[in-house]
């Protein structure tokens, strides 16, 4: 089966063809990390690795995204172009948690995985993964908290375990409380990869392209803005 897995969830966009089944293997993948707009580079580089690996668009099974979390921008560009390319040819969706994606760089580490990724404010979208023989494994459900209180949970939940930060809000993370056991993932593994969705998408099911839709964790700031406004006002 092969399956098309993109990632525009935050600064920088990915996009890889995978095959899944019995012997999986990356056909092509792309990665982008220069700041432009995702609506001018998501589909330029998808078109790129089909032309390069000589893949069809209709030669695609599946299609995945990281739905969420991350920017409220960036997860519509990236759903939004993969609702379009399955339903024109008919086919089956698969919707990733972005978090869950990052985990599936590490099948070769036996470890704690804690992804990270940058929301404002002092917070960050994470969730954490035990990953041992290649097999990732989820420890908590996709969550937006303060800085602080992950470090107080890692340090009472895990206080002796050796935790590797990863995605975009991970060197925010480790500049605030890493050192000792507390590890920075390497730049090649610690973003965003289309081939983590596509590996990650593996066991999920499919949906139509109707129903395929982002996972926020928290309001856009124009809504948090509007009912604060609307909170004081009340007074």
């Amino acid at each position: 089966m092969k399956i098309l897995g993109i990632d525009s969830s935050a600064v920088s966009v990915s996009a890889a063809v995978c095959e899944l089944g019995e012997n999986p293997r990356v056909i092509a993948s792309g990665f982008l990390n220069n700041k432009i707009t995702h609506s001018q580079t998501l589909m330029p580089l998808v078109e790129s690795l089909l032309k390069n690996s000589k893949t069809e668009l209709s030669d695609i099974d599946v299609f995945a995204v990281s739905a969420g979390p991350g920017s409220f921008t960036g997860l519509r560009i990236g759903v939004s172009a993969v609702k379009g390319m399955a339903y024109a040819l008919g086919k089956p969706c698969r919707e990733v948690s972005t978090l869950l994606a990052m985990a599936y760089n590490f099948t070769l580490y036996d470890g704690l995985v804690c992804a990270v990724m940058d929301a404002r404010v002092s917070q960050v979208y994470n969730a954490l993964f035990e990953v041992k023989n290649g097999t990732v494994t989820r420890l908590c459900e996709d969550r937006a908290l303060m800085i602080p209180d992950l470090k107080a949970g890692l340090d009472e939940e895990y206080p002796d375990r050796e935790v590797m930060l990863c995605g975009d809000g991970a060197e925010l993370c480790y500049g605030k409380f890493g050192g000792g056991r507390i590890k920075l993932a390497p730049p090649a593994l610690r973003y965003q990869s289309g081939t983590g969705v596509c590996f990650a998408a593996a066991d999920i099911p499919d949906i139509g392209a109707a129903a395929l839709m982002p996972k926020y964790l928290r309001l856009p700031q124009a809504e948090r803005e509007r009912l604060a406004r609307e909170k004081e006002n009340a007074k």
